[in-house]
């Protein structure tokens, strides 16, 4: 019998402070029509110094659970997909499993920058489909104003912050998300990287004092490749599910730029009203685009149950992808009492994480100067 993987559960988040092309005009020498006229972007959301991206990514994750028949506990596995994590290790998937209290899941980050949301919902779906799980959540989320640099114009007007999650549930009713492409290039690695920090170029007062922690892009070079593959990752995805363009009732691409959008449904001969369209509030959010304008769309009416819907996405690396799914409406039946129950175990997986903390330096105390292998 043939499995499915249907997204059952979805939810958003952002920081609280929005910060319109206004106020970045007194930060750099810039203008409201110039960022509108090149980017399509009015405002986005900036990140306060106690809203993180695993913060961002446990609040989305906790919406996408909340109208699900699963608690966090029923979850087998958490993909993060970001290219703002919180460190390089631990995994900001960790933090999330345990800020929710996902105490029987697996979590690992994924790391192939704007394209990352759709690669991790494939590796979710493939696990779903071959039985090897039966949950799984999978959460872009970014906090790249860290990583921007405020003096440059070319860059800054681009990106915000924020988080979209979608909950995956293995069912034996067709449906849910059929196939997918993923691509990449590192021959165009240099033309969108952050060059500091790793092992090649490890953080030193010369690379902070160049500003190489920050988002370094050659934007002319990125639209080309851009308005390039969103177009054949879509013609190649649908033709994979067996659909023709016609078929296609909406494409959620990734909120990069509106020139690069309108480009694809040119390319594709798509009208524009079958593009879902937000990065006007979102600006650039990376790996948590393509969920935030899904959720959107959903929560509008503008996504149904039977539409058969296409995920294209393009980022760093280079890498590129797309993904096709049918539109299938969950049953979000969940009771008052239902509701009260996940607010306690909420409540019990701060518990747990402060306990185990608590007894690691227990642990530490006790055994921590015999069991060193130095002594």
């Amino acid at each position: 019998m043939s499995r499915f993987a249907h997204i059952t559960g979805w939810g958003t988040a952002t920081p609280k402070r929005v910060l319109t092309n206004e106020e970045l005009a007194q930060l750099v020498d810039t203008s409201d029509e110039w960022i509108v006229s090149r980017t399509g972007i009015h405002a986005r959301y900036i990140a306060d110094q106690d809203e993180t991206t695993a913060s961002l990514a446990a609040e989305a994750a906790c919406r996408a659970l909340a109208p699900t028949n699963i608690e966090a506990h029923d979850l087998d596995l958490i993909i993060v997909a970001t290219s703002s994590p919180e460190h390089i290790f631990p995994a900001t998937a960790c933090l999330v499993q345990d800020e929710i209290g996902a105490i029987n899941a697996g979590a690992f980050d994924l790391s192939a920058a704007c394209t990352g949301f759709i690669f991790a919902l494939n590796m979710a779906a493939q696990a779903i489909r071959t039985g090897s799980i039966d949950n799984a959540l999978v959460i872009g989320s970014e906090t790249l104003s860290r990583l921007v640099n405020w003096e440059d114009r070319t860059t800054c007007i681009l990106f915000g912050d924020g988080a979209g999650a979608f909950v995956l549930q293995g069912s034996d009713r067709p449906g849910g998300i059929y196939t997918c492409v993923m691509r990449s290039d590192g021959s165009g690695g240099d033309l969108l990287s952050l060059p500091a920090g790793g092992s090649k170029i490890p953080t030193s007062i010369k690379t902070v004092e160049q500003n190489l922690h920050t988002i370094q892009m050659n934007g002319r070079e990125v639209f080309r490749f851009a308005t390039r593959v969103m177009a054949s990752a879509t013609r190649e995805v649908v033709e994979s599910a067996g659909w023709t363009i016609e078929q296609v009732d909406r494409v959620i691409p990734h909120q990069a730029n509106l020139r690069i959008i309108e480009a694809a449904a040119r390319g594709l001969r798509m009208p524009m009203d079958k593009f879902v369209v937000n990065l006007e509030k979102y600006g650039n959010t990376s790996t948590a685009s393509i969920p935030l304008a899904a959720c959107e769309a959903v929560e509008r009416g503008m996504v149904k149950a039977g539409d058969r819907v296409v995920l294209v996405g393009f980022g760093a690396g280079l890498t590129w992808g797309a993904l096709s799914l049918e539109w299938v409406e969950p049953e979000r039946k969940v009771s008052p009492l239902v509701r009260r129950r996940r607010r306690v175990f909420a409540f019990l997986a701060r518990v747990r994480s402060f306990l185990r903390r608590i007894q690691r330096k227990l642990e530490g105390l006790i055994w921590g100067t015999s069991t060193h292998p130095d002594r």
